[in-house]
């Protein structure tokens, strides 16, 4: 009998258990009607409130959002205040100095934990160190680090005196480095000697070092490293500096820089694009609300909760959810240094029974890889872990499909720990879909429903809101406080890319196709709005398609995505992960044949992928997100001309070409 057989209701919808409900942050769907109303009805009052009892303010705003320059909405912008301050200090002054901020695992399983005081200290000297370099308000600085707590002490330490940091992700290439430098104005660089993921050690400072040597980042003045391995690297004693040594010699006290609401906190260049880099900028006061709401709502962070969001602080999930939310909430959480295979793909769920997390935040193409793992080792599978301390499960980074979601809740969350299947973006700044676990009812697939305070609508290419039941373009309405302020250098770009004419200018573009249900009013996501197919006039998500190929029994991973077509216009050509060995000759074509005639069961027989290519893997940045822009060059049959540096697994390329 199959997971959906087991446990789907006749329903369709997986309810919260009701002592969930009972202790619940937003406790049933009567309180979570309550605030959207309230939003509804005064929504400059309803953020002003819930600004002013979630964060601490030097000096209080006087206007919640000034909407005169749109699309440049500024929230709170006469208020003061300061990220670090609130994220430490508010709890050392609170009495909770002694409480755990960090547990730190690292790669090998070593274990360190710091408190809040402990913490509040080390970024003190981090920011004091930072400001004897000449660092300080509005100067940009470049982290370049792995998963650790230094990399978060780092982002700290900047928005403790103001400055403005730009984290890159450490799997990307000295030439993705240097970009990102460049378009900065990056004053300083920290970065670590080198960093150790999956048994392996890998080149940081190093990478830092030739992508200074290419060129334009003249600005740089400093560069700090932090010892993870203690091996020798390259030392350019006029520009480089310990981050022990210098740290050694500083105060533990560092008084915070009070900036403006609307001063900018970070700057994160979305992966993935080709071009020019594009530098979100999100600001103080607005950013760090949300991240602080939506620990409350969509995690119901306790104070004896134990939160393990599995994302890179490089990605904006590890900027939210990891170096701000759960701090500013005064959570304990676990950071970890590893991946999820290492040393076996037991790892995840090893590490929830040892240090017995309560809520556990991850992606779905960790899932699914870890179901494969799971089928063919049955030693990792989580059914042989302890994992009852978990209360909550989330998922993060693209839609999950209905499979996936049920083997998590299963046999993760053993059918007690609602999903929070969050919908957000690098540009939103936190959660603006998902379910509230002590409220809303929970269908596989689908992101259910709106944060309170969050106008999300579906519309045509005009703007026009389309009826619930027919899918079209994902906006929303009203500006939000974490919302992007602009591209960093480009405010044209920033208004043409999330405001465009075409839809008056007033919407904010996500960029991703949906659907709201026409009974319950919960909204699926059907993919990017490139990534809608359009196959002889019949237009399809490729999410569709890839949850009808993974519900197949043989089929561990899919990622669809169109090519152009002479007689359709567009065809299907679908990249698969079987459950066993990659299928050659004969063996291939029979396969490839089941899996065109299920998708024709499960959707209709205009979705039948045109193109089969197997893989043993799908090509994966190091955070465990699809390439999709890899796939789509593939699929035309072009040679890859883009950076493919954080790829985790560059020789899959090659099987891929091949077509069945």
């Amino acid at each position: 009998m199959n997971d959906i057989t087991e446990l789907t209701p006749l329903s369709g919808m997986f309810h919260p258990p009701e002592k969930f409900v009972d202790h619940a942050a937003i406790s049933g769907m009567a309180a979570y009607r309550a605030l959207c109303a309230s939003a509804e009805q005064d929504y400059e009052k309803f953020w002003g409130r819930l600004a002013l009892e979630h964060l601490q303010w030097e000096t209080p705003f006087s206007q919640v959002l000034d909407e005169s320059d749109a699309p440049f909405y500024r929230w709170f912008q006469d208020g003061r205040l300061n990220v670090s301050w609130n994220c430490l200090d508010r709890h050392v002054h609170q009495g909770n100095g002694d409480k755990t901020a960090i547990v730190f695992e690292a790669d090998d399983g070593q274990t360190a934990s710091v408190t809040y005081r402990q913490l509040q200290r080390t970024v003190c000297r981090f920011a004091n160190a930072l400001k004897s370099l000449g660092v300080g308000k509005g100067d940009r600085v470049v982290i370049y680090m792995s998963m650790s707590i230094e990399g978060v002490a780092a982002m700290q330490a900047c928005a403790r005196i103001g400055a403005i940091h730009s984290v890159v992700f450490g799997g990307f290439s000295a030439k993705s480095l240097q970009e990102r430098i460049i378009d900065a104005g990056a004053k300083a660089v920290i970065t670590a000697d080198e960093q150790v993921r999956g048994g392996k050690i890998l080149p940081l400072k190093a990478i830092v070092d030739q992508a200074l040597a290419l060129g334009g980042c003249e600005r740089v003045e400093h560069v700090i490293v932090h010892r993870r391995t203690g091996n020798d690297v390259g030392f350019d004693a006029a520009r480089d500096l310990w981050l022990d040594t210098r740290l050694a010699q500083q105060s533990d006290d560092c008084e915070p820089e009070w900036v403006e609401a609307e001063h900018p906190l970070f700057i994160l260049y979305t992966s993935g694009s080709t071009g020019t880099p594009k530098g979100v900028q999100h600001s103080s006061g607005g950013f760090l609300l949300w991240a602080t709401l939506t620990m409350k709502w969509t995690f119901d962070i306790k104070p004896d909760d134990i939160f393990w969001c599995t994302a890179d602080i490089g990605w904006v999930t590890g900027h939210s959810y990891i170096a701000y939310g759960p701090l500013s909430a005064g959570a304990t959480q676990i950071v970890f240094e590893g991946v999820p295979t290492y040393p076996d793909a037991g790892r995840f769920w090893q590490m929830i029974e040892k240090h017995r997390a309560t809520i556990f935040y991850t992606a779905p193409t960790a899932i699914r890889s870890l179901i494969k793992a799971a089928d063919s080792n049955p030693a990792v599978h989580p059914d042989r872990y302890d994992l009852g301390s978990l209360r909550l499960l989330g998922s993060v980074g693209e839609p999950i499909n209905p499979e996936a979601w049920l083997w998590y809740y299963r046999h993760v969350g053993r059918t007690s720990c609602p999903i929070v299947d969050t919908f957000w973006q690098t540009e939103t700044g936190g959660h603006m879909i998902s379910p509230m676990p002590g409220a809303t009812a929970m269908v596989p697939g689908s992101c259910t429903l709106p944060l309170p305070g969050i106008m999300i609508g579906v519309v045509d290419e005009t703007g026009r809101d389309l009826p619930d039941g027919e899918g079209g373009i994902l906006v929303v309405k009203r500006p939000w406080p974490s919302m992007i302020r602009t591209i960093w250098g480009d405010p044209q770009r920033f208004r043409k890319s999330y405001f465009p004419d075409e839809l008056g200018g007033k919407l904010y573009l996500a960029g991703d196709g949906a659907i709201r249900d026409a009974d319950n009013g919960y909204f699926t996501i059907t993919g990017r709005i490139d990534d809608v197919l359009n196959v002889s006039g019949h237009r399809m998500g490729t999410m569709e398609i890839e949850s009808a190929l993974v519900a197949h029994p043989l089929v561990a991973e899919a990622a669809v995505v169109g090519k152009p077509d002479a007689t359709t216009g567009e065809s299907i050509c679908a990249f698969v992960v079987l459950k066993q060995e990659r299928p050659g000759g004969e063996d291939a074509l029979r396969i490839a044949g089941q899996l065109r005639n299920w998708v024709a069961q499960e959707i209709g027989p205009i979705a039948k992928p045109k193109e089969l290519r197997f893989g043993d893997n799908l090509p994966k940045t190091r955070s465990g997100k699809i390439m999709r822009r890899l796939l789509r060059v593939l699929a035309r049959g072009e040679e890859i001309t883009q950076d493919v540096s954080t790829l985790e697994n560059p020789a899959i390329l090659e099987q891929l070409k091949e077509v069945r």
